[in-house]
């Protein structure tokens, strides 16, 4: 049986792997930009990472291929990525011999028109597919993040590859797709994370649709809005990113003087507390991002790339997270921290302002926005309540029509970037600790669930 360990990104909703090739190599399939955990697990399990695999240019993160080449692996790609970097093409039905066992590429444009999945052989025996974008578990990656023009054309590219080239594999083909739930990259898909060709073909809606227009139709009704910085990524993975190695950038302290001029200067000021913290004081004009799982992918989207960030932490939160998490979507221009916290801030004599977070129930007549995605908000919402998402709500504040709105979310954490977004503008937003169920509990309410 072929050991194939998978490493999960609960932030961005991916997933690669490590496959212990049997002779003390290993092989990793879409690594990430941070490979420090396949490094260790190769280190514990005497393995050579010999290998680094693409199934097709990544819109949502920085790919790791670099870094494991500069520890000695190859890398394999499709040779419809035009790579600038040294690297193995690889195109549809090429097999390659790994000592024993062999990959053999699958054609699957669609999520992007270069996207290649692998079946992975031992002898003639297929144990397992590894899928990328083109096959998730219940539903396939998007189509929509080439272009407008590219989105039809490629969803129809991918049912064909779909039926004609994935579909007749065994029913028991074990899948390892890279996208899964949580990705931006997919459409709305279940919690798991792996599954098999036959699970696939009896339940998955888009491998059972019956020709290519309902096909199309499931397709686009699950695509949702996703991140700006998913606009650029491709094309930094086309040149190949610079290589970090074991050397981060580190966050400099900055004093609260040299703060203010950095943020005077132009960069960005990120407050990554958590948010009971950031309510009860922050820097005026902070955008608060608490740093979770979750940070890259808002980073990412409401953050632009071009310009220096600074950073406010607590002193116990783990700088070499945050670092990473920047650097794993691009971000790369890390200027420093203010050393000392807020508590340094606040020692200097400088102002500060607060945000309301109740765990409470908005009052009556209260302006409600709903800050979660169009999919989350569909499936129950509160009763009056407004809907814009956060990656939109910048530039469509001047819909909200009131200065004071009480922002919710599923727990809090995009609220409160919200509600720094709107303190920028001059509002004096609050926000409700909790979900729209938790409120609706408190109130003896139903959500609404549209039909």
């Amino acid at each position: 049986m072929v050991d194939i360990t998978p490493f999960i990104d609960e932030g961005l909703g991916n997933s690669s792997y490590i496959v212990d090739l049997g002779d003390d190599r290993g092989l990793v399939v879409d690594p990430v930009r941070d490979v420090r955990p396949y490094l260790a697990f190769a280190e514990r399990r005497g393995l050579r990472l010999a290998y680094a695999l693409e199934t097709h240019l990544h819109a949502d993160f920085v790919t790791g291929s670099l870094e494991l080449a500069a520890n000695g692996a190859t890398i394999l790609a499709p040779r419809g990525e035009h790579a600038a970097f040294p690297h193995r093409p690889l195109d549809d039905r090429d097999e390659l011999d790994l000592g024993g066992l062999s990959l053999r590429g699958i054609g699957t444009p669609g999520h992007t028109p270069e996207h290649l999945s692998y079946v992975l052989l031992d002898g003639d025996r297929p144990v397992a597919l590894f899928s990328g974008g083109a096959l998730i578990v219940g539903s396939v990656a998007r189509t929509d993040l080439i272009s407008p023009e590219q989105t039809e054309p490629l969803a129809r590219a991918l049912f064909r590859a779909l039926h004609d080239r994935i579909a007749p594999l065994p029913d028991d083909l074990a899948v390892y797709p890279t996208h899964g739930a949580g990705s931006f990259c997919s459409a709305p898909s279940s919690g798991d994370r792996t599954t098999t060709i036959g699970r696939e073909r009896a339940s998955n809606p888009l491998l059972t649709a019956p020709d290519e227009e309902a096909f199309l139709r499931l397709l686009s009704a699950g695509l949702g809005s996703y991140p700006t910085y998913f606009l650029r990524l491709r094309e930094v993975n086309r040149r190949g990113p610079a290589v970090v190695g074991s050397d981060p950038p580190r966050l400099e302290p900055m004093t609260p003087a040299q703060l203010q001029a950095a943020v005077t200067s132009g960069a960005e000021l990120i407050d990554v507390r958590p948010i009971a913290a950031y309510a009860a004081g922050h820097v005026p004009g902070a955008l608060s991002i608490a740093l979770r799982p979750a940070f890259a992918s808002w980073l990412g989207w409401l953050v632009s790339a071009d310009r220096p960030l600074v950073f406010v932490l607590d002193a116990d939160q783990d700088r070499d997270d945050l670092v990473w998490q920047c650097l794993k979507i691009g971000y790369e221009n890390l200027s420093g921290e203010l050393s000392g916290g807020m508590a340094a801030w606040r020692a200097a004599g400088l102002p500060e302002r607060d945000t309301e977070l109740s765990p409470q129930a908005p009052e009556a007549g209260a302006t409600i926005v709903d800050v979660r995605q169009a999919s989350e908000f569909s499936a129950g919402h509160l009763t009056g309540s407004r809907h814009l998402e956060l990656g939109r709500l910048a530039d469509q504040a001047g819909d909200i029509g009131a200065p004071d709105p009480v922002l919710m979310c599923g727990h809090g954490e995009r609220a409160m970037t919200g509600a720094s977004l709107l303190e920028r503008g001059g509002a004096r937003p609050a926000v409700v600790l909790g979900g729209p169920g938790d409120v609706a509990r408190q109130r003896g309410e139903q959500l609404v669930r549209p039909q």
